[in-house]
């Protein structure tokens, strides 16, 4: 089989950008998705060896007719998806009786229905694929269970996409689907590096957070595609070592 196809969604900044590099590096033919086409252009301008490979699609994945459409379009281009770093996300930051509905609906249909939706048509196609197959890695989140204040829909969200990966991994079994979750902690990203800046605590403080390179996401998430897939790694937490975390202390 030729190199690996790989799909990123919200490839054009951040986390999904260092992953798409991290991955480019390792010879992986790259799809690269997000409502820019010009970040996701970048994206692709800064890939080494697959840069010539990526396929840059529009795609917003709370509309589930272009996430249909970025799949058709996988397929068409491609014939084939191994892996899928399910990435797309964002936050709203407020007291849970301030959070306006348009905020919290924002949240949730990007964190869990667009996730939802993209896990969605990875299942079909890798299922019905020669050889059948293929990983799916879900971003979650600390905040999960770790919550850190003013973030409900944001920690909801991600609390949900713990029950699709643990879903996906049982269902997936028969498909030879392996689905597993990382959960990243202070990432120098546009979202991950507010906290470096004073981040409210639980005791009312705000304190300033250290973080960890982007780069080592993009490494923990090559890892967990070079096992074969017979093996999986079910959920992973990736964080800057001295961050809050335990107790968020």
């Amino acid at each position: 089989m030729d190199s690996k196809v790989a799909l990123v969604t919200g490839g054009g900044s951040g986390i999904g950008r260092a992953v798409a590099m991290a991955l480019a590096a390792e010879g992986y033919r790259l799809v690269l998705a997000g409502r820019n086409l010009d970040t996701l252009e970048e994206t692709a301008a800064m890939l080494d060896s697959a840069s010539d490979q990526a396929l840059c699609v529009v795609t917003d994945v709370t509309d589930k007719s272009t996430v249909d459409d970025l799949f058709e379009k996988i397929d068409a281009h491609y014939g084939r998806l191994d892996l899928l770093f399910n990435n797309a996300g964002t936050g709203v930051g407020a007291p849970i009786e301030e959070l306006a509905e348009e905020d919290w609906l924002a949240v949730i249909n990007t964190n869990l229905n667009g996730a939802f939706w993209c896990l969605q048509g990875a299942f079909a196609m890798m299922k019905n694929q020669k050889p059948m197959g293929g990983r799916i890695i879900n971003n979650g989140s600390i905040s999960a269970d770790r919550p850190r204040p003013n973030s409900i829909a944001y920690t909801a969200s991600k609390h949900a996409v713990n029950g699709l990966t643990k879903s996906a991994s049982l269902e997936g079994r028969q498909y030879n689907i392996a689905c597993g979750q990382i959960d990243i902690g202070n990432a120098d990203s546009g979202m991950g590096h507010k906290v470096s800046n004073g981040a409210l605590q639980a005791d009312g403080s705000r304190k300033d957070e250290p973080l960890m390179s982007m780069t080592d996401v993009g490494r923990a998430i090559v890892y967990m595609d070079s096992l074969p897939l017979e093996s999986n790694v079910q959920f992973m937490t990736v964080m800057a070592t001295k961050m809050p975390y335990i107790g968020r202390g």
